[in-house]
């Protein structure tokens, strides 16, 4: 098969190849999908550049990329035959495990293949796993939102986008962030009550304002460290805060009393880790609410999979608003 790999770290450029790659045989438990669209995450491209897990590379080259779409093609002992034809959008395919989706095929557990409605297009459906699933698990894990008011800092970005749809699929008054006139628009497109700039030192003023001096139930927050103390005191007590990126502050100092004092809950969002109840839960809802039609989805550009790398450059630079994802050949 078609396939592009690393063997060691570096820019995308240098470090990135294509070329061929063995087909994988799917495993007990497993089945193997002929990929038609392979989605690119900013954790795809930290893991290439050697950010994060400098281990990754021990046991040899990696394949990138954890999501993606495509059509079962095989399966392995213990899968029922009858799943071989199914459209599907995968995720997890690449954590701990060296082969992921910019490839043709992917072989991978079963369950990290999830059934994709007609109606949804391949290169939609491998842009739902770490963004969709990560939104939807910030979003619910403080419990029911009907009449709460959420705060979603960063509302253009790609989990920012699918929180404010899940926030108001939930029932709940929604507060965006935006930096610019488009990402303004973004957010008010996904269902955003209010929008309001980028937190800054007037947002607490902004929020307890347009909340009657309530503050909000919950912060859905991309940024934590840079944005943390702009948007504390907008926080009501017994409050919660989910946060799932922290890259511009990320060994931020926290005011321990403050945040007593107001009774705050402070969780961690690492979609690759969430509980499998979490898990199958993401997965039904994203499954209802894609079967209804209820999401709307964002593609900032596409590339072939012999230029991996020039997708993974527009992640980097931060300016792409809506998924990259690349086109399987």
């Amino acid at each position: 098969m078609q396939a592009v790999w690393y063997e060691r770290f570096g820019p995308a450029g240098a470090s990135l190849q294509f070329g061929a790659w063995d087909t994988p045989t799917p495993r007990h438990g497993e089945v193997l999908v002929r990929l038609h669209a392979s989605g690119v995450n900013p954790s795809d491209v930290k893991k290439r550049a050697g950010i994060t897990l400098p281990n990754l590379l021990d046991d040899g080259p990696v394949i990138p990329h954890s999501d993606g779409a495509g059509v079962i093609e095989a399966v392995g002992p213990g899968v029922s035959a009858a799943r071989v034809g199914e459209r599907v959008w995968v995720y997890n395919a690449q954590h701990r495990r060296r082969c992921g989706t910019a490839a043709q095929y992917v072989a991978l557990p079963g369950s990290f293949a999830v059934q994709l409605p007609a109606s949804v297009d391949f290169a939609t459906g491998a842009g739902l796993g770490i963004p969709a699933m990560t939104a939807h698990r910030a979003v619910t894990l403080a419990g029911p939102l009907a009449d709460r008011t959420v705060l979603i800092t960063g509302g253009a970005g790609r989990v920012g986008h699918y929180a404010i749809q899940f926030a108001k699929l939930c029932g709940a008054t929604v507060i965006a962030t935006a930096s610019s006139a488009a990402s303004r628009t973004d957010c008010r497109a996904a269902g955003a009550d209010w929008v309001i700039d980028h937190p800054n030192a007037n947002t607490a003023t902004e929020i307890l304002d347009l909340t009657r001096g309530a503050g909000v139930d919950l912060v859905v927050e991309g940024e934590f460290g840079g944005n943390f103390s702009a948007v504390l005191d907008a926080i009501r007590t017994g409050g919660t805060i989910a946060t799932y990126a922290s890259m511009a502050a990320p060994t931020p100092v926290l005011p321990f009393y403050k945040m007593m004092y107001k009774d705050l809950s402070l969780r961690w969002v690492f979609m690759y880790e969430m509980p499998a109840t979490a898990m199958r839960q993401a997965i039904v809802d994203i499954s209802a609410a894609l079967a209804r039609g209820q999401l709307l989805h964002r593609s900032a550009a596409r590339f072939p999979l012999a230029d991996t790398a020039a997708a993974h450059e527009l992640i980097e630079t931060g300016t792409a608003r809506g998924g990259v994802v690349v086109d399987i050949p």
